[in-house]
């Protein structure tokens, strides 16, 4: 069901909202119609677009007794509420007061917000009823039992439920055979929720709280015969069109992995090591795709094999559909191909490269000599040398002797790639880096990410009476990451993309 309005009176911004139906199919349909008809929307019809949505869901026919288990419940509005993440609305309402016992946990796991029908609740008794008033609450029994209104309302006031009978009463109108929940608005089942208002008023309830949305269905008639109960859907409707302040979801961080796959898992323990934790919810959220299909960066720089381009850039898009809020790429060589990707890209990269040039002027000045011991592919593409540049730093390379070791080191049947980190590779690194030293190299660049599982992050290495730093692009680009995450907040999207595109 949809409702898409245009107007010629004046150009806004359009406001999406996604309506999760199915956990009450009338009490859904209600809030659309009192969301439709309610003032701010007749004002500027053009300004909304609204998608009501509504799925076969097994347990609906379940009463929510003080038992009652969430768990389809649940994973049937995570399903709806991510579908309309995907379709790109702004924001999900959810008419259900069960759901909201759980809301947090379903927000928690999407990049949209979940309108809170509490919070719309809080916000309206805090204009209109008189603080320290006795609350009267017609709920279910699992959300009564779940103390959800004492949450939010137990502090400025006192609350109320039906007495045993008339709860019991009030259940079986609701949930029951021929029950409203089944559109039956009159006779017995208005009756019994009639006798629990009065039960709420006897015990000194001066208004009427909605537990339970289908209160909506009937409230006009409980008003009428004098009952002070307030409209849930008509609340949570004028809510909805409030401006909302943005949600901003945790920091994701997504990977393209399997450039290689053990430099993968050694960037994200780097991750892991360098975030500030007190326990396993303070670390960063991380979304990597490990792909090894990727073609090799250094054969098609070097022999013009297969171009790993495409690979790169569906790789990230699939990262970024899955939330990203930045891209790492631990693998120095595919940064040859960072430029060309970025610019189809909703979200940065960050580039590992321009980070750690950028790191080494800080840390050592602009009269350190770098040297690099990276791929022919990478030596071959300039990458480093470009960024290197920009910062007033001069590079240098091993010879073709050397870079031939540095390449057998990476690739050969002994080397990094197949597995080894001790023996003939390592001695190969080590004479290449010797020999980088003596050209005059007082800083060495790590710069394939499979090196640093051989060679580690040093301020002061010794080479044969060589003192020399040794720098790990993957722990540059591990903390550049993590900084990023603590920076994220209500202008963290923009600090973030700014940041990362300053180096790119």
């Amino acid at each position: 069901m949809k409702a898409k309005a245009k107007s010629s009176r004046k150009a806004s911004v359009v406001r999406k909202l996604g309506i999760v139906g199915g956990l009450g199919s009338l009490a859904g349909g209600d809030l659309f119609y009192k969301l439709v008809k309610s003032r701010a929307v007749l004002e500027d019809q053009g300004r909304y677009h609204f998608l009501f949505e509504q799925h076969p869901f097994k347990d609906v026919l379940l009463p929510l007794d003080q038992g009652a288990s969430m768990t389809s419940r649940k994973f049937y509005v995570y399903q709806v509420c991510k579908s309309f993440e995907d379709g790109g609305f702004d924001a999900v309402m959810l008419p259900c007061f069960a759901s909201h016992t759980f809301r947090a946990e379903i927000e928690e796991e999407l990049g949209i917000p979940v309108l809170d029908m509490m919070a719309a609740l809080t916000r309206h008794v805090s204009h209109t009823v008189p603080p320290q008033a006795m609350l009267g609450v017609i709920a279910s029994d699992f959300v009564r039992h779940c103390g959800l209104f004492e949450r939010h309302f137990g502090k400025d006031f006192q609350i109320v439920y039906p007495d045993a009978d008339a709860q019991a009463g009030l259940m079986e109108a609701m949930y029951g055979l021929n029950g409203i929940k089944d559109g039956h608005l009159e006779g017995v089942p208005l009756e019994a929720v009639y006798r629990a208002c009065l039960s709420l008023q006897a015990r000194g309830a001066t208004v009427i709280l909605p537990g339970m949305t289908e209160l909506s269905l009937v409230c006009a008639d409980l008003q009428r015969r004098g009952i002070t109960v307030l409209d849930i859907n008509e609340i949570y409707a004028d809510f909805a069109t409030l401006d909302q302040q943005p949600r901003r979801p945790p920091f994701k961080l997504g990977i393209v992995g399997g450039v290689g796959p053990a430099a993968t898992v050694d960037f994200m323990a780097k991750v892991v090591a360098n975030t500030p934790a007190g326990k396993d919810q303070d670390h960063i959220k991380m979304v990597v795709e490990q792909n090894p299909q990727i073609p090799d960066r250094t054969a098609n720089l070097l022999r013009d094999e297969t171009d790993p381009t495409m690979a790169m850039y569906a790789t990230c898009k699939r990262l970024e559909s899955a939330g990203a809020n930045a891209i790492a790429i631990p693998c120095n060589t595919a940064h040859a191909f960072v430029e060309r990707i970025q610019a189809h890209l909703r979200v940065p990269i960050v580039n590992m490269l321009g980070e750690t040039v950028a790191w080494i002027a800080r840390t050592y000045g602009s009269g350190k000599v770098i040297g690099l011991l990276a791929t022919s592919g990478t030596v071959q593409s300039q990458v480093y040398h470009q960024a290197a540049c920009h910062a007033g730093l001069q590079v240098l390379t091993p010879g073709v002797d050397y870079q031939a070791m540095v390449m057998d080191a990476i690739y050969g049947p002994r080397g990094i790639k197949a597995g080894f980190t001790q023996g003939l590779c390592k001695e190969q690194l080590l004479l290449a880096a010797e020999h980088l030293c003596e050209l005059g190299a007082g800083v060495l660049i790590l710069g394939c990410t499979e090196l640093p599982l051989v060679l580690a992050h040093c301020e002061a290495f010794d080479i044969n009476g060589h003192t020399v730093a040794l720098v790990d692009p993957t722990m540059i680009l591990a903390l550049k990451c993590v900084a990023l995450a603590q920076r994220h907040g209500p202008v963290g999207a923009r600090l973030a993309r700014d940041e990362a595109n300053a180096v790119s």
